[in-house]
This record gives C-alpha cells, sequence and structure tokens, in this order.
C-alpha cells in the first residue's frame, strides 16, 4: 500500500500495520487509518502519519522514555473498545511538539495514544486528572534522546 508521507515522502506501507481509529484522533476525527513510521536510528521518535492526509501525522514517543513514573487508568468503555487483553497487548504513546532548542520540546501526557498491539485498534483519551497536562517538558532520562541537544 503506497502512502504520501509528511517527512519520508512515498512508502510503501504493510497493510496489516495500519492502525484504526474508529473514532479518529483529537480533532482529526475523520482520520481513521494511521501507521506508525519509525525515524532513522537512534531516533526513539516515530512518526504517527495518516494513511490518507499527508499533512496529518504526529511524533510520537513512547512516555515512559522519559517519565518513568507515568501512570494512568484505562476507562472498561476503552478497554472493551480496544478488545484489550493482557497488558503486554497495550502499547501507549504520547504526541510530541518538538522545539528548537530541543530543551523547549513538550510532551502531551494528558491525552495518551492506546493502541492494542495484537488487533492493531487505538484510540486517544483525555486523562480525567489535573496529575499531567498537554504540555509537559521532555526530560532526557534515555541517552539516545540526549544526543539530540
Amino acid at each position: 500500500m503506497l502512502i504520501m508521507t509528511k517527512y519520508f515522502g512515498e512508502m510503501d506501507i504493510d497493510f496489516a500495520r495500519v492502525i484504526h481509529f474508529p473514532t479518529g484522533v483529537l480533532g482529526f476525527p475523520q482520520e481513521t487509518e494511521f501507521v506508525l513510521i519509525d525515524f532513522p536510528k537512534p531516533s526513539v521518535f516515530q512518526l504517527l502519519q495518516s494513511t490518507k492526509e499527508k499533512e496529518i501525522a504526529f511524533i510520537v514517543i513512547n512516555p515512559y522514555h522519559m517519565y518513568t513514573d507515568y501512570t494512568f487508568e484505562l476507562d472498561d468503555s476503552i478497554v472493551q473498545a480496544l478488545k484489550l487483553g493482557d497488558e503486554t497487548d497495550i502499547v501507549v504513546l504520547s504526541i510530541v511538539t518538538l522545539k528548537k532548542p530541543f530543551k523547549d520540546s513538550t510532551i502531551n501526557l494528558q491525552a495518551p495514544i492506546i493502541i492494542n498491539a495484537n488487533n492493531w485498534c487505538g484510540k486517544q483519551f483525555v486523562i480525567k486528572t489535573n496529575q499531567y497536562n498537554t504540555r509537559e517538558p521532555i526530560t532526557v532520562n534515555d541517552p539516545l534522546m540526549a544526543k539530540g541537544e
């Protein structure tokens, strides 16, 4: 399946790796199919790219690379909608806003993206707590990230 990407041009994507977001992602309810694309190594960042619209793409990261104590509760409705079973089935991603200098970059911990790695179904939801916000500072716990400074 050929798609146009925001940062990498045209790419051939395995349709089996398409992540289905039945209700879209926040702000883009019409965008229901995305794919995760790795940035060149040794980056810990990935691109969550719409398969339909080249300009709709988000830089994402596993939030535990930066916030090892990050925790939240999944609503039963999300567990059921994504058909989540074992905890190892869950992929958690957070959207990152990269800035220059890198130390001014932020991560959205208030609205994580949850993906079932078995059925490639995903959902973004807002955590109902004041513990996190949409513009948390990026902390460098991973030596691969520190190289970007």
